[in-house]
């Protein structure tokens, strides 16, 4: 009720409003839904009418004749008295005009929050204060709960991107070394498609208690997006204290998450950049941090700090998409065959098509120089389509020329898949070559496999339904295994290079490579070994049940003219195992 604390509105009357002598300006003061509380230069209260008593809790009898520290906080007590005396002596206030927000203490000895609006007028006994008080205890949790949802995930309560951004950039305006983590979790959209998102919501709770009690008390840990989390960490005194958190972070995964009846093991990659270093400004120094989390994905389980040649590789990485934008409007791209053939006769029993970029400049690519950009660019759709209509039309023309009618193996993009229409665009365009469902065969890569919502798996059962035959690539080196055979209708197991590589001198590689052989044989499904490279190989897997194999022994991948001449020599009797070399 003090000039520091409200606004002042002075009344020059000589007689201030008698309330008992008014009865309408009586009636008015004590119906208003705000409290008002009159005190005299001493600060005892003189007046109070009904809403005074129901929001400070006191009834007025109580209230009349004591001090005003009745319903103010002791801490705040000697500012208000201080006021109260210099207003009292006829000395100004500071605050005429205005409305200020304070503490009030109520009779149950609880604060709240109150508007205070204070006026000051000479009456017959001297000076007289009065302030006009409203309650705003529901507006200020109001104001609170905004707060809340602007700076906090609604599910988590971790600080989000806003809060995560503003705090960033008070440390670097600040000046304080700084260092920030950014983490991607490795497998988080396998548990929230296959168990539910109530499970997947509860996983990111649980993270939102494990990761912070991985990393020091003074790291901030947000929610940027559904499975992006940061860290920020303020006036660090070494880079190493950034390399530190990662591990530390990392090994926070190691153990399994208990939700509910499952035990679920996560992963994740991430990415870190110190600032001044690695960036200045807040814009800079994410990007340095999405770097290095790109580089960490690419292996998954780990971290990467920033480095300085990774702005060069993302750099080179524009550079290629743009010619491959190029490439795919001037058609350099075309296809070579690899045969796969029977290891008991050396016939040719199939093809696998596998993409070639006629680069302007640098000559012939093979996959390993562009694919994996290939296959996250815009164009992988475009490219996708004319590999499968190209493949089809080859094996057509070969049938046509009267060579011996071999299966024809595509391998699918992600976006081809995700495209919703991959059932409808196959059998129209085996219809369109006037091909078999039989004569081609799709293979799918593990990026495909992991992906188990009903839309992505519905065009395999409609094409496995109609004959299209569909192999797991590369079975066996990743994450996708027995459950993809389940779900997916395969017809093919492909074993990866890898294991037949090493399996004349690894007893392990070996042993993956009888276990793959026996459960294709339980489940009626064929096998194509490949990277076959030595007879010794070839002899081992026949032993071993393999009946079909492909790789450098036989040939490498060809141009349509030559593979057409090598299924002509396949064709004709002769030794096993013969080949032609090109």
């Amino acid at each position: 009720m003090c000039d520091h604390a409200g606004g002042s509105h002075v009344l020059p009357q000589e007689d201030g409003p008698s309330f008992g002598d008014d009865t309408l300006l009586a009636g008015f003061a004590e119906n208003i839904e705000f409290a008002l509380v009159v005190i005299d230069a001493g600060g005892t209260i003189t007046y109070v009418n009904r809403s005074a008593e129901r929001i400070f809790g006191y009834d007025r009898t109580e209230m009349l004749g004591h001090r005003l520290d009745l319903i103010i906080p002791q801490r705040l007590r000697g500012a208000h008295n201080a006021g109260i005396a210099r207003v009292g002596s006829g000395g100004p206030s500071r605050l005429n005009g205005k409305t200020v927000e304070v503490a009030a203490l109520r009779r149950d000895g609880s604060e709240f929050p109150i508007e205070l609006s204070l006026s000051i007028w000479r009456g017959p006994n001297g000076i007289a204060m009065g302030g006009i008080i409203r309650d705003i205890s529901e507006r200020r949790q109001r104001d609170m709960r905004l707060h809340r949802l602007a700076h906090h995930d609604t599910l988590t309560g971790m600080p989000n991107r806003f809060q995560f951004d503003m705090q960033l950039e008070d440390a670097l305006a600040a000046g304080e070394a700084t260092g920030i983590l950014l983490l991607d979790l490795d497998g988080f959209k396998k548990f929230n498609d296959t168990l539910g998102h109530a499970t997947g919501d509860t996983l990111l709770q649980a993270l939102a208690v494990r990761l912070p009690a991985a990393l020091d008390t003074n790291a901030v840990v947000a929610r940027l997006g559904s499975d992006e989390f940061a860290v920020l960490l303020r006036g660090i005194d070494d880079p190493s204290t950034v390399v530190a958190a990662a591990d530390s972070l990392l090994q926070s995964f190691d153990k399994p998450f208990e939700i509910g009846d499952h035990l679920l093991k996560l992963g994740a990659s991430i990415g870190g950049a110190v600032a001044p270093g690695d960036g200045g400004n807040r814009e800079e120094l994410v990007a340095s941090a999405d770097l290095a989390l790109y580089r960490a994905r690419q292996r998954g389980g780990s971290y990467r700090m920033f480095e300085p040649d990774m702005r060069n590789a993302v750099a080179a990485r524009r550079a290629l998409k743009d010619e491959l934008l190029h490439a795919i409007g001037a058609k350099e791209f075309v296809l070579h065959y690899q045969p796969q053939v029977c290891l008991e006769s050396g016939r040719v029993l199939g093809a696998e098509a596998l993409l070639r970029w006629r680069h302007p400049t640098r000559g012939l690519l093979e996959p390993a120089d562009f694919l994996a950009v290939l296959e996250t660019h815009t164009g992988a759709l475009t490219v996708g389509s004319w590999i499968l209509d190209e493949a089809c039309r080859q094996s057509a023309d070969w049938r046509a020329q009267g060579l011996a009618p071999i299966s024809m193996a595509v391998n699918l993009f992600a976006a081809q898949v995700k495209a919703g229409n991959l059932a409808e665009t196959v059998l129209t365009t085996l219809a369109r070559h006037k091909l078999p469902a039989k004569a081609l065969e799709l293979e799918v890569t593990e990026t495909i496999a992991l992906d188990y919502e009903e839309r992505t798996l519905a065009p395999f059962r409609k094409l496995a339904k109609a004959g299209v035959g569909l192999a797991f690539d590369d079975f066996g080196t990743g994450h996708a295994a027995l459950s993809t055979i389940k779900r997916f209708s395969l017809t093919v197991l492909k074993i990866d290079r890898s294991f037949v590589r090493d399996m004349l001198r690894n007893r392990q590689d070996a042993a993956i490579v009888r276990a793959v052989l026996g459960m294709a044989k339980d489940m009626g499904l064929a096998v194509v070994a490949e990277g076959v490279e030595t007879r010794a190989q070839e002899a081992a897997l026949y032993a071993m049940g393999c009946r079909t194999g492909q790789g450098f022994l036989y040939s490498k991948a060809l141009p349509p003219d030559n593979f057409a001449r090598l299924l002509k020599r396949s064709a004709k009797p002769g030794k096993k195992g013969t080949s032609i070399r090109f």
